[in-house]
């Protein structure tokens, strides 16, 4: 017996697809943490160094990186990662086709 599976396709938002309030921010400071894990590991650092560098403690830093950084600001993300010696731009530009476009972060190798 074969019994047949619904499979729906997700959006390229998981926090939207789980029905998270507020997803697009969630999304954001996710890849934005992605990001900070990426600058770690590229330059060698523990996490108490992290913590050193951006004003924070180790449990707190390996918390953020376990994926329990919702009550952490975008802004204050950010600031992490200029402070670890990233550049973080803005840009800002109108939607496609859309009336509300989503958010979505690049990054450079370093």
């Amino acid at each position: 017996m074969t019994s047949k599976v619904k499979i729906t396709r997700g959006s390229s938002n998981v926090f939207a697809d789980l029905g998270f309030p507020d997803a697009e921010t969630h999304q954001l400071k996710a890849q934005l943490v992605v990001r900070i894990q990426d600058v770690m590991k590229s330059k060698k650092l523990t996490q108490a160094k992290v913590a050193k560098l951006i004003g924070a403690s180790q449990p707190d830093v390996s918390r953020m990186l376990r994926g329990h950084f919702h009550d952490i600001s975008s802004e204050r993300l950010m600031l992490f990662l200029r402070r670890m010696g990233c550049d973080v731009d803005i840009l800002v530009k109108p939607a496609k086709k859309r009336a509300y476009a989503p958010i979505h972060l690049s990054a450079e190798s370093s």
